[in-house]
């Protein structure tokens, strides 16, 4: 007689399959049974409070409400404040200028802040030690000084 084809790691590895199987059909039923889908409306909806939280239950309409112009209201950046042209020119000394390349910078008197100059800028001829006054504008890099003249 023939010995069975079916060795104990045969049958092992068919059990794990059954278990593994069994596993996987309890959990898709315990999906079903605990699912969200099919809640009534009322469930489903929530409510922001006056702090911005969201909660379920639904705001006091007795509740004092305050009052929000919509000229108040800002979204994005605030608004730039509008400089007078008197503020923009500003004084300073020229810490450090290279002839050869066509750039230094300026120490600001007011803010103690260097501000890169290039000679381009310049009306006049400039050195360090200088004392000028500029105008600034936004670089790449930082403040760029515009404008420059020799006090």
């Amino acid at each position: 007689m023939g010995r069975s084809q079916e060795t104990f790691n045969k049958k092992e590895k068919e059990k794990k399959k059954l278990k593994k199987k069994q596993d996987k059909f309890l959990k898709k039923e315990e999906r079903k049974a605990n699912t969200d889908k099919g809640k009534s409306l009322d469930d489903m909806i929530a409510y922001v409070d006056e702090f911005g939280n969201i909660t379920d239950t639904p705001p006091d309409p007795n509740q004092k409400k305050v009052e929000i112009k919509v000229d108040e209201i800002e979204i994005g950046a605030r608004k730039a404040e509008e400089v007078e042209p008197e503020e923009l020119i500003r004084k300073g000394t020229i810490t450090y200028f290279n002839s050869a390349k066509g750039f230094g910078f300026i120490k600001d008197h007011d803010s103690q802040q260097d501000v890169f100059v290039h000679i381009n800028a310049s009306s006049d001829p400039i050195q360090e030690g200088n004392k000028v006054q500029f105008e600034t504008e936004k670089g790449p890099k930082g403040l760029n000084a515009i404008s420059v003249k020799l006090i």
